[in-house]
This record gives structure tokens, C-alpha cells and sequence, in this order.
């Protein structure tokens, strides 16, 4: 069953050293989630994040709350980290999150590779609700992003 592949990217007017503790703090999930997703880290953020990993969080997939378990399979500050999730509602979800410098500020660059489980359910149901929901989350993660590290001062 193949793979489906989202990629979003995003230049926020800071440098690498700002923008990279951001998204290696778990607690941040929320500020950049949308609020109808339910977001709640349930486990003690694991400070300083580092590969090995995991917390656990609850979120409403579909309407259906629901725990997820990340595991950070990899951690490369301030460039790159790898979070895959071990326990949640995709049969696979990797999410390569890359950050490069440019201009004095940072290109935020996510790629997650999933997939649904249920086989032809799961590729109906991807079809018609998963792919337009994951478009809005990281289109509102977008706009989150760019109001929490806006240009100038801020």
C-alpha cells in the first residue's frame, strides 16, 4: 500500500537558534495545533528532547479522541529531528521537520510520510476527509507560525 506524502514550509524572520527550541519544546504542540483537534500533552516533556524520546499526547482524529505516542528517532539541533508515532491512529506517520538557515531568518520545512490503516477503507476515507484535515492543520500551523515569530521585533 503506498505511502501519502505532505509537505509544508515556511520562512519565519528568526534564526535558527530561536526557532529550533520552539519546536524541540512538545509543549509548543499546542500553540500550533488547531483548537478542534482537542491537543493535550499527557506525559512530562521530555527536556531537553534528544533521540530515544517519547511522550504521549491525546488529540481528536476525526472526532474520535485519541493517544498518540511520539517517538524521536532522530535529533540533530538546530538542523533537523524525526518524530515517528509508535501508538495513534495512522498505520505510519513520520514527520522529518528540517530547518535551514536564509536571510536571516529560518526555512521550517516538514515532510511526514503516512499512511491510513484499513487498506481500501483507509484510502476512501484519506480521500474524502485525512487529506483536506491534514492541509488545514498545517495551513493554520502556518499562520500560527507566522504570528508567533513575526517580522521585526515582534
Amino acid at each position: 500500500m503506498a505511502d501519502h506524502i505532505l509537505e509544508s514550509r515556511i520562512w519565519l524572520p528568526r534564526g535558527r537558534e530561536e526557532v529550533f527550541p520552539f519546536f524541540a519544546d512538545p509543549r509548543n504542540l499546542a500553540e500550533v495545533t488547531p483548537r478542534r483537534l482537542g491537543f493535550r500533552l499527557l506525559s512530562a516533556a521530555p527536556m531537553p528532547l534528544e533521540a530515544g524520546a517519547v511522550f504521549d499526547c491525546r488529540i481528536r482524529f476525526l472526532g474520535i479522541p485519541l493517544r498518540w505516542r511520539t517517538f524521536i528517532r532522530e535529533y540533530d539541533p538546530p538542523f533537523r529531528f524525526v518524530d515517528v508515532q509508535v501508538r495513534g491512529p495512522y498505520a505510519r506517520w513520520e514527520h522529518r521537520h528540517l530547518f535551514r538557515a536564509e536571510n536571516a531568518g529560518t526555512w521550517v520545512e516538514d515532510r511526514i510520510t503516512y499512511r491510513l490503516p484499513l487498506g481500501p477503507l483507509g484510502r476512501l476515507v484519506h480521500a474524502l476527509v485525512v487529506r483536506r484535515q491534514l492541509d488545514a492543520i498545517f495551513a493554520y500551523r502556518r499562520l500560527r507560525l507566522a504570528q508567533l515569530f513575526p517580522h521585526g521585533n515582534g
